[in-house]
């Protein structure tokens, strides 16, 4: 058996920075284990490529919620990362921090450490490594239209989220570089993975984390048609995710006692907290025909998906080098909101054609149209995660169980206003020959609520499923990111997040993992 002083288990956005910075650090020999495959494919590669790994049981775990009856009875579609750098290797790219008192409030959980003057240095400090593009000087003509109605309704403006203003809408920042997609695989684990203290076995999937008188040993896992086991002499991090990293502590016989007596499983350590308060962000779109060109003009057509690859392969530029939801923000619904409680994105293209799971970001509607979008920032539904079986092969069953609190409700009802208050804005409003979804038919609160139980879905932010804080029986892991009551034991991933940071999580995954690196590296025992 093979020994290491650390395993991580999964090499997607948390586990690629940890391992970089363990091996920079010093001598600590690293087994680095992922069940997908290698990143270096070109629809990865391709920024705009998402949206056919989106798709790509080769690169995706493509997971499915379980019948949701806030949203008629649908099963969400949940995208996940299997390949190198995971989710970050597929996502959209948006790289937005979050807003300040996002971190405030897990400090104030009871999380010593995690508040926004804590944790800034570890975003500044993954800032050096991962490259952001600011694309304003190539955006869209109704990009500029959709900030200037935003602005006329008195919405304010930032030029950075980033920055000391994050509050507004603005034009978004992505993970490219030189029109290439930019992961944590690419600037953390890319520069070190020659060196002789670092095992990255890629197609290795874990099966149980192993333990002995409530200490993590080593990790059981398959590779080329064989089980095998490794030991670790320090720790044993678990970097799987939202979906996965609960999974596994729920089969290796770490979770709700009840649950794991159920399918046959030993507990080890009774952890109700594992697999619940799962968290997510939901949004709708609002799409509309449009009286000038749109990017559905140049990719469409196959001339103009001509020459959008030329373009691209000639100088890396173009439609096919960046994300489509080229703009939004962060904005209060109305003046009684204490804080920013909606996400926008406005896309430049449409795809009614071919919504949900199924959209193609190469063949849009073949006729000009735009879409904006809306989420709540903040959803106060909690949803919960279980194996389904003993089985490690079984995807496990989620339960999302969306707007289910008011506050949700209300958000959606705000939201959906506001993006009709948008459209009818000049100067985007000129722009607008037509809504297609849901179209003027659907006008009032209820309509719209009703709407977006039809139509909306995941935005593919899952966390907390292995929530940070002080009480064992709420939380799975304390403010050093230990599990409870389990040594040798780290969860470093989006699973920690106490509650959903306003925007997209992948920036707050990284200085997550950046920290997480930073307390192994200082505690001796890790």
């Amino acid at each position: 058996m093979e020994s290491f002083d650390h395993i991580i288990v999964g090499a997607g956005t948390a586990g690629c920075v940890i391992a970089g910075r363990l091996i920079a650090a010093g001598s600590r020999r690293v087994l680095l284990l992922e069940a997908g495959g290698s990143d270096r494919r070109f629809w990865i590669r391709l920024p705009v490529g998402y949206g056919r790994t989106f798709t790509d049981p080769h690169v995706n775990w493509m997971y499915e919620g379980e019948p949701d009856a806030a949203l008629a009875g649908r099963r969400g579609y949940i995208p996940r990362g299997k390949v190198l750098g995971g989710s970050g290797s597929i996502n959209a790219m948006v790289y937005v921090r979050g807003l300040p008192h996002d971190y405030d409030d897990w400090r104030d959980l009871g999380n010593p450490g995690w508040g926004f003057d804590d944790v800034r240095p570890f975003f500044e400090l993954a800032e050096q490594r991962i490259q952001r593009t600011d694309i304003s000087p190539f955006a869209h003509l109704l990009t500029r239209a959709w900030l200037t109605s935003c602005q006329h309704l008195g919405l304010p403006s930032t030029a950075d989220f980033n920055g000391p203003q994050p509050e507004g809408v603005g034009i978004y920042r992505f993970t490219t570089r030189d029109g290439v997609r930019e992961s944590t695989a690419t600037c953390y684990l890319r520069p070190v993975e020659k060196t002789s203290n670092l095992t990255l076995r890629l197609h290795s999937r874990a099966l149980r984390i192993l333990l002995e008188d409530r200490r993590a040993v080593g990790v059981r896992y398959s590779h080329a048609g064989r089980t095998l086991e490794a030991r670790a002499t320090r720790a044993v991090v678990m970097c799987a995710g939202a979906i996965n990293t609960p999974q596994l502590l729920q089969l290796s016989g770490i979770g709700p006692a009840a649950l794991l007596e159920q399918h046959g499983i030993p507990v080890l350590a009774d952890h109700p907290a594992v697999g619940s308060h799962l968290q997510d962000h939901l949004a709708v779109s609002y799409f509309f025909r449009s009286t000038v060109p749109t990017l559905n003009n140049e990719l469409y057509p196959w001339h103009g998906k001509l020459r959008a690859i030329a373009r691209y392969l000639i100088s890396r530029s173009g439609p096919l080098s960046m994300s489509v939801n080229q703009a939004g923000g962060f904005v209060r619904s109305d003046a009684s909101q204490p804080r920013a409680n909606l996400q926008l994105y406005f896309n430049p293209m449409t795809f009614t054609s071919s919504p949900g799971p199924h959209r193609r970001l190469l063949s849009p509607d073949p006729f000009p149209g735009f879409s904006l979008s809306c989420q709540g920032c903040r959803p106060s539904s909690r949803g919960q995660l279980k194996i389904r079986s003993a089985n490690p092969l079984d995807a496990p069953l989620i339960y999302a169980n969306s707007l289910s609190t008011e506050h949700d409700v209300a958000d959606v009802i705000a939201g959906t206003r506001l993006l009709r208050e948008i459209a009818a804005t000049r100067p985007l409003s000129d722009y607008a020959a037509a809504e297609i979804r849901p179209g003027v038919g659907i006008q009032s609160d209820a309509e719209r609520l009703e709407d977006f139980r039809q139509r909306a879905g995941s935005i593919f932010h899952p966390v907390g499923t292995c929530r940070m804080g002080p009480d064992p029986g709420e939380a799975v892991v304390d403010s050093r990111l230990r599990v409870h009551g389990i040594a040798g034991l780290r969860v470093i991933d989006a699973s920690v997040f106490p509650t959903v940071t306003s925007g997209n999580t992948n920036a707050p995954t990284i200085m997550v993992a950046e920290k997480g690196a930073a307390m192994m590296i200082e505690d001796p025992e890790a």
